[in-house]
């Protein structure tokens, strides 16, 4: 398909070309003297290029954990910088193309140096708070089809537990998993990032366990990224029902996971369906928000997703709405509600700017008058 080898070429060249805008800005811009500016530069491309070492499996496996975890921070949090950086910098430009910034603030200059790096940090500083903070999301879901007893259900999706996601941090979403007092947990995908040897070292297994309610949960893209077998044994240790084109019972709703699309095998969803009683409540689980009229047509009562992490940070977020029909939020079609959730998690640096981190409390009941 030429469509899709243009664009795998513009995302590979793309960002060379913002790395080397940014560094050509930043020269310019800082008046310290060669050397000084050489070494700005050096770490700037040092951190680009350690990126694609970071994320190639296995890789950071070979290294002591605290440094593998700091090389991960350190690399992927410039992603980050890097997008803000080249905004800060085109906007200094086309205020300076306006008349309205002056050479002398934009060349050579201490005070812009100091403007652009102190809002390019107030930004990230933002985006991190923001990441910590966990926004609860509440959603009631009422059919005649739901168990005769109220059910309260977590959902969430891309944890991503690995050398930037700590069992210290992921321990605290556990207690405000427990504090709700759940009858079941679902995790839609991405509890592992990019490798088990973190998480198995960490004992984040031991964390699961805690968890006081059954956890069910379907692969995702990163299951894969990590082994499939290893994540299989991972959730295994952890005491995780892996749904993977699978179906079960529970508390009187069905509960279909599929695989993650990265298996170009998986099963139809209308054969997962199939194994399934068509008169209890049907949640269904997919990784990725993709081919949403399926669940329709299968009729599916809910379907809860994640992935798309809604683009973490503005202006990556207007691409996934772009890409997706549903990139963030509840959808409805039909008689089938849609949720898909930007993740408790976060991949990369902790940074979130225009979304949030977020887990769902569920409450699904039967109408008053039935």
């Amino acid at each position: 398909m030429p469509g899709l080898k243009i664009f795998r070429i513009i995302t590979f060249v793309l960002p060379f070309l913002a790395l080397g805008y940014v560094m050509w800005r930043s020269w310019r811009i800082m008046p310290f003297p060669t050397g000084a500016k050489t070494v700005v530069l050096a770490m700037m491309f040092v951190l680009f290029a350690l990126m694609p070492v970071c994320m190639f499996p296995g890789t950071l496996d070979k290294l002591p954990l605290p440094l593998g975890a700091f090389l991960y921070k350190a690399s992927l949090s410039w992603v980050f910088v890097l997008i803000y950086l080249l905004l800060a910098f085109v906007m200094t430009d086309l205020l300076g193309v306006l008349r309205i910034m002056p050479l002398s603030l934009r060349v050579s200059s201490m005070a812009g140096t100091a403007i652009v790096a102190g809002v390019v940090a107030a930004f990230m500083l933002a985006g991190n708070l923001n990441y910590h903070h966990k926004h609860r999301e509440k959603i009631s879901i009422t059919s005649p089809k739901a168990p005769a007893r109220p059910l309260k259900i977590v959902m969430m999706s891309d944890i991503h537990l690995g050398y930037h996601i700590r069992r210290n941090e992921f321990s605290k979403w556990v207690d405000m998993i427990n504090g709700e007092k759940p009858d079941m947990v679902l995790i839609a995908g991405d509890i592992i990032d990019r490798s088990v040897a973190p998480l198995l070292a960490d004992d984040d297994a031991k964390e699961f366990r805690r968890i006081s309610a059954p956890v069910f949960a379907c692969p995702g893209n990163h299951e894969y990224y990590s082994g499939i077998d290893n994540s299989k044994e991972f959730y295994k240790l952890a005491g995780i029902t892996m749904l993977r084109d699978t179906a079960v019972c529970f508390e009187g709703i069905n509960i279909i996971g599929r695989d993650d699309r990265t298996n170009l095998r998986r099963k139809p969803l209308q054969a997962l369906v199939s194994e399934t009683d068509g008169n209890k409540f049907t949640i269904l689980l997919d990784h990725q928000p993709y081919s949403l009229e399926e669940a329709e047509k299968c009729g599916i009562d809910f379907e809860f997703c994640g992935h798309t992490h809604h683009g973490q940070v503005w202006p990556v977020s207007l691409i996934t709405d772009a890409i997706y029909e549903d990139a963030y939020g509840a959808l409805e079609k039909s008689s089938t509600k849609y949720y898909v959730s930007s993740g408790i998690g976060i991949w990369g640096g902790k940074f979130r700017i225009g979304t949030r981190s977020e887990y769902i409390v569920a409450e699904i009941s039967r109408p008053q008058d039935s």
